[in-house]
């Protein structure tokens, strides 16, 4: 094996690279929810059925989901900065494909072309955090990044609207290309090119695995409703699913560098998160469709106004995304994301109850706002607990896993609401409604007399998301506190002998490693410093422990484990005696 370092510039601010990061990430999640608001004017202008249009945002969020697994390891092999900038190269340009298209088949491949683009951009973003920023600030920029991801989630079909009523449907992709260019620069300027690994071939069979099990999976539920999930549509999730099997047991038995080196799970709180951002997707999707059809439908809001009412959610969750970041660095997760499930799931049924024909719009304000206090409290968290024990050269991998799991998260929600939706409307507007399509183009001429029915039918199909929101809830009660380290870490290379390691890895004064090496500067280690030998250091309780930690989590037997020092290299656990409970306490 051999490894390239290419050496961190010392003395950066990670705060610049990641404000750089930003534009790009907040400009492709904004383009995931921007069209839909559009979608009337475009099947107008375009001449054709809604059947057709559905593709404009289906085809983008297809080729953004598939591409994520593979993109992520491509960060790690190439470099996060290379594949941002090729990323944001091909969105933007893709941005102004979609501007000039003047047919639905040319607006469709652009943004196919967009989500490749926007798949290669996504996993770096949360990589560069992981690897630049000191322990004591990866909590705070976290949040600040999982901040962004529901801010512009809130804030596309808000931006659609206004775009759409005033310059018209080709500049809601056309208003990307100046803020790729800005982008781009700046990523080019403020973002350090950081270690990359050139180690054995690309795992070529895992990339045409996973490529065509989350193809399958992904467009199977994307496109269920619109055929009545005929028997196709099953058999073609079960391929897919089966697919994704041979894949994880082709990660498991290949002996080169697999595409997803599954020790990644053996960390709790990674599993625990995929599985909370995979509920926060499938929430956040699939409460937008009911809200917006029920404004529009009953309470007779034009687009515009309607997307306005998601702005408390995006200033709430914006406001609070520093504060929280705070607390997460100082703090257990379990209680933090916890909350905001919780409060999740009791502000989807407060709105759920609120969504009558008589209501006023203040009174869903309430709740939309205690919705945007949850998702600081979710989206924050999770982002600063899922990836913070994976050592450097994990982040790639575990970045692109996340990702997809939130992706598919958000496929899920949109599936399984557009079903719940026309099921509701089937059962209580028999032969005016039969599904989420014809509530659509209905939406401005429904009478007075089906509101009634009609806000019965959103109201209960909100309690779907309210429910989901309980799984967060659950796997909030299986994180550990991020103090503790992560599961051995055999699979961390050891620094080829030709080079110097990069000790600007390792600025973690954060107690994630199994062992600690003390000094109290973040420059590089003495050069009498055997980085190998753990050091005695005091057994010392951590009275903040709780119990549950302590009998969730007992201690593994030494011997073959190993850690990781100061620097980022493995370390060997010793003997009992005291290096060896040294290492003990480095793992409480």
């Amino acid at each position: 094996m051999s490894e390239t370092l290419t050496p961190r510039a010392r003395g950066a601010n990670p705060w610049h690279a990641l404000w750089a990061l930003l534009v790009g990430f907040f400009m492709i999640l904004v383009d995931a929810t921007i069209v839909p608001v559009a979608n009337p004017v475009i099947m107008a202008q375009l001449n054709v059925d809604y059947d057709a249009v559905i593709w404009v945002t289906s085809a983008y969020l297809l080729a953004y989901a598939v591409p994520l697994l593979v993109s992520g390891r491509l960060g790690d092999r190439y470099g996060p900065k290379t594949m941002y900038l090729i990323g944001l190269a091909v969105f933007t340009a893709a941005s102004l494909w979609c501007g000039l298209s003047d047919s639905i088949g040319m607006l469709v491949a652009a943004r196919v072309l967009q989500g490749v683009g926007a798949a290669l951009l996504t996993p770096q973003t949360l990589t560069v955090i992981t690897r630049t920023f000191p322990a004591h600030n990866r909590g705070v920029a976290m949040s600040v990044w999982g901040a962004t991801a529901g801010v512009a989630t809130l804030a596309g079909p808000l931006a659609g609207g206004v775009l759409v009523d005033t310059l018209g449907w080709q500049w809601i992709f056309i208003v990307n290309v100046p803020v790729g260019l800005v982008g781009f620069a700046m990523a080019v300027w403020l973002v350090p090119s950081l270690p990359t690994q050139h180690r054995k071939r690309l795992d070529l069979p895992g990339v045409v695995l996973s490529g065509v099990g989350m193809f399958l999976i992904v467009f199977a539920l994307q496109e269920g409703q619109a055929y009545q999930w005929a028997g196709w549509i099953w058999a073609t999730i079960a391929v897919g699913v089966a697919i994704m099997v041979a894949f994880v047991y082709w990660q498991s038995i290949n002996t080169g560098e697999p595409l997803i080196p599954l020790v990644i799970f053996r960390d709790r709180n990674f599993s625990m998160a995929n599985l909370g951002v995979a509920t926060i997707g499938f929430v956040a999707t699939g409460m937008i469709l009911p809200l917006m059809f029920y404004v529009q439908a009953v309470c007779g809001l034009t687009p515009t106004r309607a997307a306005l009412l998601t702005a408390p959610m995006a200033v709430a969750t914006g406001l609070l995304a520093p504060v929280v970041g705070r607390v997460v660095d100082r703090s257990h997760p379990r209680p933090v994301v916890g909350f905001g499930f919780s409060l999740m799931a009791i502000g989807l049924t407060w709105l759920s109850i609120e969504m009558t024909p008589t209501t006023p719009i203040w009174r869903l304000v309430l709740p939309l706002t205690a919705l945007g206090v949850a998702m600081a409290f979710i989206w924050s968290p999770l982002a600063a607990t899922a990836t913070r024990n994976l050592p450097p050269q994990l982040a790639g991998a575990g970045s692109g896993v996340y990702n997809t799991t939130r992706q598919v998260g958000s496929v899920l929600g949109s599936a399984g609401m557009a079903a719940l939706m026309a099921s509701e409307l089937s059962a209580k507007i028999p032969g005016e409604a039969s599904g989420p399509a014809q509530a659509e183009g209905q939406v401005a001429q429904l009478p007075s007399f089906l509101h009634a029915p009609f806000a019965a039918a959103m109201s209960q199909s909100m309690l779907l998301p309210a429910f989901v929101a309980l799984f967060g809830v659950i796997a909030a009660l299986f994180l550990l506190d991020l103090i503790r380290s992560s599961p051995q870490r055999q699979e961390t290379p050891e620094p080829d002998s030709g080079h110097e390691p990069d000790y600007g890895w390792a600025d973690d004064e954060d107690e994630y490693v199994e062992y600690e090496v003390p000094w109290d500067d973040t420059g590089p280690a003495p050069a009498h410093t055997d980085v190998r030998q753990p050091v005695t250091e005091a057994d010392t309780d951590r009275e903040w422990r709780s119990i549950l930690d302590q009998l969730l989590d007992a201690d593994e037997p030494s011997g073959t484990s190993t850690g990781n020092g100061h620097n980022g290299n493995d370390v060997p656990s010793g003997s009992d005696g005291p290096h060896g409970a040294a290492g003990r306490h480095a793992r409480d």
